[in-house]
């Protein structure tokens, strides 16, 4: 009788989840949590002007250099623009936390469980070369990008057991049973689709200056390598009408040309070289911008106001270097960045101090943890520092220069905990063979503007023994080493969204730690964030998922990875009296797309 109950139970099991896995129909878009904004029927996104003007020749900037137009792989640095040439199946929308909404897939098709993605494709969606789009070129895409494209790529696309045919027009992605989360087929939509016709002749694994088949709204124009990158509007472009486009792309011409030194882009912007610049330093919003063109009214200056998550832009430790692996060292190194006199001194004050890896948004963790994220954090606490549970996180700063002594007291405390003295004016240890180690570290930056701040930090670690070197290099140099984290510390950015998935385990996975070309730049391996991470890309639910984004949060804080800077709560754009955008800013900020020429 026991037996013959349990086959019942199994068998009702078995068939409620099939159900569950057959219980769907197709859709016009898809959310990862809760319900989309836009309805089936919907004619442009609000944010876009469907009479916005078409014409003229959008001059942009970027600095660095540029030696492939292949995005796609971890060799070379690819020009800016990949949006511009490359289309998707489903295409993003920057006034919901994460919605995608048809492309080149005119409708998506999911199960309750999401074990699976059907996409049915659009029969005008083609080619830069008119050739359609077909379910053959989406699997080729998917096959390529999964086994020699970039390591958020391989790490995605390797969750898909198995990608089938369906007809013509319509393609299945089944995902792997231990893989399984919510987001999956969101990342589907998001691949990039390329030509298989067009790779027949072509290597896909290296760098090229010539172009790569597209099917987007713009086709390069011209390339002048390293130096400018000239993109022209599609007029044949087969996506022009749909609801996801109107209002978008309306420049005839976009262009990026390359400068080393910002001061130089800065001076090229000033005598009109091109149209708009998003100004990222406080000092030269403050004190560059009040030339004659601002004076007369041809030059706009505007502080466009978002409701993104910030990010985190933070001096990093490798972790990988033996000296960063002590908690107590990272974590008395802090205490040596000044913030509020940086603030004061150098950024006007403008600045609020990062606390967060989410800060600017409801995921961000503050105070000491809920009951229901002191329940997760439980069933991760030997991996997590327990700090976490009895203390609140806060930033090593100093908000007067006696604060800013004890600060460094207690560094030097940290420091002599972990068997670090001075000696001679050095910082010093005795390593298992007797030989004397230096605490000395390399800055390694890409950026000029970051040089004030980090001289700022270097002298306050001279006074803790610590000897730095600050080094900045041209961009492909700091690419290179960043992507084979042959660093010791840089300053980097990681930016999130309001609905944070599989990118999480890209960031701080203990998988990405091994991977040359993932941004765990820390070399982070945790067992408990990783669980965290994938109960992150489980969640159903809008409230599980900021429990366990703000349990994530204080784990990465309280391990003191990295040591936390600054950010604002809106968008510096200048830009010349020739362009215009919207009226209407949705959550994510401007959408450079949606602008359009003056007459």
């Amino acid at each position: 009788m026991k037996k013959k109950f349990n086959l019942i139970i199994v068998t009702v099991i078995a068939f409620l989840s099939f159900i569950q896995s057959v219980n769907s129909e197709p859709m016009h878009g898809i959310a990862m949590h809760g319900e989309m904004k836009y309805l089936k029927n919907f004619k442009h996104l609000d944010y876009a002007n469907p009479k916005a003007l078409k014409g003229g020749h959008l001059k942009l900037a970027a600095t660095g250099s540029f030696d492939s137009l292949n995005p796609f792989i971890i060799k070379g640095s690819p020009a800016v623009g990949r949006q511009y040439v490359f289309e998707s199946l489903l295409g993003r929308v920057w006034d919901e936390p994460f919605s995608l909404y048809g492309l080149i897939a005119k409708t998506i098709e999911v199960p309750e469980d999401r074990s699976w993605v059907k996409f049915k494709l659009r029969s005008e969606a083609k080619f830069h070369d008119g050739v359609p789009i077909s379910t053959d070129d989406v699997i080729f895409s998917w096959n390529l990008l999964k086994e020699q494209g970039r390591a958020n790529m391989r790490l995605f696309y390797n969750k898909v057991s198995k990608a089938e045919k369906i007809g013509n027009n319509i393609v299945k992605f089944t995902f792997k049973k231990e893989s399984l989360d919510r987001e999956l087929p969101l990342l589907m939509g998001l691949m990039p689709i390329l030509s298989k016709k067009f790779f027949d002749n072509v290597e896909f694994n290296k760098t090229t200056l010539n172009p790569i088949l597209g099917s987007g709204p713009y086709k390069i124009k011209e390339v002048i390598p390293g130096r400018k990158i000239v993109y022209q509007r599609d007029k044949n472009y087969w996506g022009k009408s749909l609801p996801i486009r109107v209002g978008h792309n309306n420049f005839d011409l976009i262009s990026y040309e390359y400068f080393r030194d910002t001061n130089v882009l800065m001076e090229a912007f000033k005598s009109g070289e091109f149209d708009l610049r998003p100004e990222y330093s406080a000092s030269r919003w403050r004190s560059s911008y009040n030339f004659p063109s601002v004076k007369k009214g041809k030059v706009k200056l505007e502080e466009i106001p978002n409701k993104r998550p910030s990010g985190m832009k933070a001096f990093v430790f490798n972790t990988r270097k033996e000296i960063f692996k002590d908690i107590r060292v990272r974590k008395a190194i802090g205490y040596a960045f000044d913030f509020e006199w940086i603030n004061k001194n150098i950024f006007d004050n403008v600045y609020k101090r990062t606390n967060s890896f989410f800060a600017n948004s409801d995921l961000a963790s503050s105070g000491l943890p809920s009951v229901e994220e002191r329940e997760l954090l439980n069933s991760i606490k030997q991996f997590v520092p327990q700090t976490i549970f009895t203390q609140k996180y806060r930033p090593q700063s100093s908000e007067t220069n006696n604060e800013i002594r004890i600060g460094l007291r207690k560094a030097n405390s940290l420091l002599e905990e972990s068997g670090w003295f001075i000696k001679n004016g050095k910082r010093v240890k005795e390593s298992k063979n007797g030989k004397k180690l230096n605490l000395q570290f390399e800055i390694l930056l890409v950026n000029p503007d970051n040089e004030r701040i980090a001289l700022v930090f270097s002298k306050n670690l001279k006074k803790l023994g610590i000897d730095t070197r600050i080094r900045t290099v041209d961009s492909a140099q700091y690419q290179k080493r960043r992507q084979d984290y042959d660093f010791d510390m840089i300053i980097n950015k990681w930016r999130v969204t309001l609905s944070p998935g599989n990118e999480q385990a890209y960031y701080w996975g203990s998988h990405a730690a091994d991977e040359k070309g993932t941004r765990n730049y820390i070399g982070i391996k945790n067992q408990g964030i990783d669980k965290l991470i994938e109960k992150i890309t489980k969640t159903k639910k809008r409230k599980e998922l900021m429990v366990s984004i703000r349990a994530l949060d204080r784990v990465l804080l309280h391990n003191f990875f990295v040591i936390p800077l600054y950010h604002i709560e809106f968008d510096r754009v200048a830009y010349w009296d020739k362009i215009a955008r919207p009226s209407k800013t949705p959550i994510y900020g401007y959408v450079i797309e949606t602008w359009w020429p003056k007459k």
